[in-house]
């Protein structure tokens, strides 16, 4: 059984039915961007009437910290969906080429400018030769960067070998060393803040990069049945996915922003005005999540959830690149 786009359905919505679907997506997705406008252009509009000062570097640190993030969802997101895709009965054999070795290449790279900069104290290098690479061994974020970086290498390698399956492993040790590096041992139990951040960068990876791999596939099988239940069974997942992020999310920012004054440093520290204009964001993709939902479960062709979740993969990617910002702002001090 194939599904195919009737025929008839131009001429009973009208010309009209299409632009009127992208003109929403549209003004949902300027939106978002007006609200995100000024942490996305970078740290300085952020730490701005803060009384903050700028550490040397926080952009270009905070570029290689998106590039890591995007590099690490593009694989685990295809994982997560081929294995989705194996659940179903009259899924076709055909998959989108991989990207994984591509992302794996621009992870090597963003990790190792990050051990660069470890390397030389947390600054930003002048020359090769101010970088101190035995220096990584003596340290904790110096041995938590170079195993990000071996474990991209690792995760290339197994992309393009004869069981793509394996570079799982490598991906999880860089989940783990972005979870011990965000908080550090001088932090107040710094075990939990880990454990935290471990759930929710895993799930964030699987639902940006699933996401992206799932309307790849749909496109793949245009015309099959099965791909209109690969979105489907992906919406499920994504749900349980958004509110362990939401959940975590919410306990990360109360363990650096004390209950009492997180409305004051949401708007007075750079950090919370970065994290603000995170949370509309996800709001906004979760808006687009629920109405490609609702398309798909009341439309007449399935397929007409693919314009929101399009919409919804371009939100995800300035959700990556603002947590890439996040990370690279000074945190709150609550100690």
């Amino acid at each position: 059984m194939t599904l195919t786009r009737p025929p008839s359905r131009t001429a009973d919505t009208g010309r009209h039915a299409r632009p009127s679907g992208a003109g929403r997506t549209a003004a949902v997705l300027v939106l978002v961007v007006l609200a995100a406008l000024i942490p996305v252009l970078g740290p300085s509009p952020a730490l701005h009437g803060t009384g903050e000062a700028e550490a040397p570097g926080t952009g270009g640190i905070a570029l290689l910290r998106t590039v890591l993030f995007a590099a690490l969802s593009v694989p685990l997101g295809e994982l997560f969906v081929n294995r989705l895709a194996r659940s179903l009965p009259d899924a076709p054999p055909e998959r989108p080429r991989s990207w994984s070795p591509y992302a794996a290449a621009a992870g090597f790279v963003a990790a190792l400018g990050l051990a660069s900069v470890v390397a030389t104290g947390n600054l930003v290098p002048d020359s090769v030769a101010a970088i101190d690479v035995g220096g990584l061994y003596e340290s904790r974020d110096g041995k938590l960067a170079l195993l990000e970086v071996n474990a991209f290498l690792a995760a290339g390698l197994c992309a393009t070998s004869r069981r793509p399956g394996l570079q799982v492993w490598p991906l999880a040790a860089v989940v783990v060393a972005e979870a011990l590096r965000a908080h550090p041992t001088t932090e107040y139990s710094p075990l939990i803040g880990s454990g935290l951040t471990l759930v929710h960068l895993t799930c964030a990876s699987l639902w940006v990069g699933g996401l992206l791999y799932a309307l790849r596939t749909l496109r793949r099988w245009r015309g099959a049945a099965a791909g209109p239940a690969l979105l489907g069974l992906y919406a499920r997942v994504a749900a349980v996915l958004l509110a362990a992020i939401t959940a975590t999310g919410v306990c990360s920012s109360l363990r650096r922003m004390p209950a009492g004054t997180i409305m004051d440093q949401l708007t007075d520290t750079a950090y919370g005005r970065v994290l603000l204009a995170k949370v509309i964001l996800v709001a906004a993709v979760a808006a687009l999540a629920l109405w490609a939902r609702i398309r798909l479960s009341r439309a007449t062709d399935p397929l007409a959830a693919c314009s929101p979740a399009r919409a919804e993969v371009v939100a995800l990617g300035v959700v990556v690149a603002v947590s890439g910002l996040l990370t690279a702002l000074p945190v709150p001090i609550r100690w």
